[in-house]
Parts: structure tokens; C-alpha cells; sequence
């Protein structure tokens, strides 16, 4: 498996070098043969060549197996015929990831936040909705007529809407619970968000297996909180699927812990669910778990796309395990958990501990 790892802005290098140490060990323990070419991305790459994503790239994550992606400043970069592309989007839209798998599990040991335990998953379409950048043929989807008039498209297709559909159910149909609930807001907006409940009935017919509900996303942020537990799988729009998968991730004990991973078909690119954290960055501060737990889910889902690959998902399980031990052990957490470990120190706690 030959990964394309781009380390990114402010906290990025430092969370990037703890999760090659835990896949080089992975490497060790399971003989996954990885291999590993670093390419530069973000304000650094700015600077040396112009463009924060050059072509190159592209290309390189295109003929790799996977990508490993740190965070990045993108609110910090120039206009986009300035050099300024938002790495995380640009590589989403190149490579049509249209899936974003993001987990959320409170953990025995570790307090969370949530008046219930949880145990879901939120596969959020990750290509078109609300996002401005990635809506449009040729620009962007917001402009404005007048100087106090600013205008947003929304763009919903029904394959956009199918597919993503389909990737909830298959996951879904891997899990014990077996249920899957879509998030909408079709009170209000009613043609686009009756077209992505159109698409997803659609698919729920198609899997008898699998219990089927719907839920309003206003009053899914309030039972986040309130009832976590009756939810599995929740599949929803670009945006929804944003804010409610932070929440979730910060209710279930951290947003350091969420682990993300978007892929296409094809294409898998893992990326930590928080940003760059430029305040902290180059203080051996940062909890790199997020980042850990992504690279997990790259391999895992590397072995679900070919027989033979067996050792790539014992490799994941093995990850995920460690983490829990970690996180949940006081003397061995970052200090964002209340422990006392840096970014190295438990890159190498992780390291020690990582076993068949």
C-alpha cells in the first residue's frame, strides 16, 4: 500500500509524524508492506512554489493508494489566482470523494458529554449541498448583485443523493445494529432536500436487512445530546453533516478522537476531523488521535476493497484497541484529556503498546 502523506498547516506536521510512527510500527507488526512519499502542501508550499496544491499533487495522490492528510489553514490562504486552494476541498473534488465516514464512540473510562452513551457513525455526502466551492461547474456558488446583497446556491443531484445512500447501507449492514436514520430539513427547504429523501428511500427499499428512520436536523442536534443511543448510522447532506458530526465527536469526549475518512470508488484519503490549531502549533501540544484513528479507517478501508487483505484490517482493529487503552488511561493521555504527554511522547507511548 503506497500512501501519499501531506503533513499540512499548524499542527499538521507534528500530528502527521505521530501517525507515519504508529503506521510504521503497524508496518512491523503485520507486514502490511507500506511505503510512504511526503509531499509538501499549505502556507509552506505557498511560499516555495506559488500555489498551496500544485498539480503535482494531484497527480500524486491519484497514482497512490491511499492519502494521509493533516490539517489545514485554508482560512488563512490567498484567493485561489493567488496560489490560495484549499487543499482539504480541492482533493475531495479532484479525486470525487464523495463519502465522509465519521464515528463517534464514547469510550468506558473516558467522561463524555452526552446524556446517553453513543455509538454511530454520520456518512455525510462530502461533494456538493451547501458548500460554495464545490457546487459549480466553473466558480463558486455565492456571489453578489448588489454590495448588500449576497446570494448561495445549493446544489442536490440524485446521484449524489443515491450514492451516498448506498454507502450508509453498506455500512450499516456491517454493523450489529443494522439501522440507518437521514437527516433533513424538507419542512423548510422542500425541493432539494425532497429529492435527497427521494434518492434514500429509493435505496432503503433496497435493503429489507436494514431498519430505516428520518429525522429533522434541528431536533437531531437536540437528541445528540439528549438520546445518542438510538442512533446507528446517520446519513445526510454536506453541511448537516458537518456541524452534527462535530458535535457528535465533541459529545462523545473529544474532537481530538474523531477519526474521518473520505473516499470515492477508488480513492481514500484519511484527515483528522479538526482543524490546524495554529495557536498551539510547534509546542508538542497537539493530540495527534484524530489523525491516528483516520489512518486506521484508510487501511481498513483498503482491505474491504480486494480479497487478501486480511492484515490491513487486523492492522485497523489493533489501532483502534491501542487508542481506547490510551485515552482511556490518565497517566498516558495528552493534555488536552487532562494527562501529561506531548505529541512525541505519546506517539511513542502509542508505538510501545501497539500489538497483534
Amino acid at each position: 500500500m503506497r500512501l501519499v502523506v501531506l503533513p499540512g498547516d499548524g499542527i499538521g506536521p507534528e500530528i502527521t509524524a505521530a501517525t507515519l510512527a504508529v503506521l510504521r510500527r503497524a508496518d512491523e507488526v503485520f507486514s502490511l508492506g507500506l511505503s510512504f512519499e511526503e509531499q509538501e502542501v499549505g502556507l509552506a508550499r505557498l511560499a516555495r512554489d506559488g500555489s498551496t496544491c500544485p498539480p503535482s499533487v494531484l497527480e500524486a495522490a491519484r497514482a497512490a493508494d491511499g492519502v494521509v492528510l493533516g490539517p489545514v489553514s485554508h482560512n488563512d490562504y490567498p484567493p485561489r489566482d493567488k496560489g490560495g486552494i484549499n487543499v482539504s476541498g480541492e482533493l475531495r473534488i479532484q479525486l470525487d470523494l464523495y463519502a465522509n465516514i465519521r464515528p463517534s464512540r464514547s469510550r468506558p473510562g473516558l467522561p463524555h458529554f452526552g446524556r446517553t452513551p453513543m455509538d454511530l457513525v454520520i456518512v455525510r455526502e462530502n461533494t456538493e449541498g451547501f458548500y460554495s466551492d464545490r457546487n459549480m461547474h466553473w466558480g463558486v456558488g455565492e456571489f453578489m448583485p448588489t454590495p448588500d446583497l449576497a446570494l448561495s446556491v445549493r446544489k442536490i443531484t440524485a446521484q449524489g443523493s443515491s450514492r451516498i445512500a448506498r454507502a450508509a447501507f453498506e455500512l450499516a449492514r456491517r454493523r450489529p445494529r443494522k439501522k440507518v436514520t437521514a437527516v433533513h430539513k424538507a419542512n423548510v427547504i422542500k425541493v432539494s432536500e425532497a429529492l435527497f429523501l427521494r434518492e434514500v428511500r429509493a435505496v432503503a427499499a433496497e435493503y429489507p436487512d436494514i431498519a430505516y428512520d428520518e429525522q429533522l436536523v434541528d431536533s437531531m442536534a437536540a437528541l445528540l445530546v439528549r438520546d445518542a443511543q438510538r442512533y446507528d448510522v446517520i446519513v445526510t447532506t454536506n453541511m448537516f453533516g458537518d456541524i452534527l458530526s462535530d458535535e457528535a465527536s465533541e459529545l462523545s469526549g473529544s474532537l481530538g478522537l474523531a477519526g474521518s475518512i473520505n473516499h470515492s470508488d477508488r480513492y481514500g484519503m484519511a484527515q483528522a476531523q479538526h482543524g490546524s490549531a495554529p495557536d498551539i502549533a510547534g509546542q508538542d501540544k497537539a493530540n495527534p488521535t484524530s489523525l491516528i484513528l483516520s489512518a486506521a479507517m484508510l487501511l481498513d478501508w483498503h482491505a474491504r476493497r480486494a480479497p487478501g487483505r486480511d492484515a490491513f484490517a487486523r492492522a485497523a482493529a489493533a489501532i483502534e484497541r491501542t487508542a481506547d487503552a490510551l485515552v482511556t488511561d490518565p497517566a498516558r493521555r495528552t493534555g488536552d484529556l487532562g494527562g501529561a504527554l506531548g505529541t512525541r511522547a505519546f506517539a511513542e507511548a502509542f508505538c510501545q503498546a501497539l500489538q497483534a
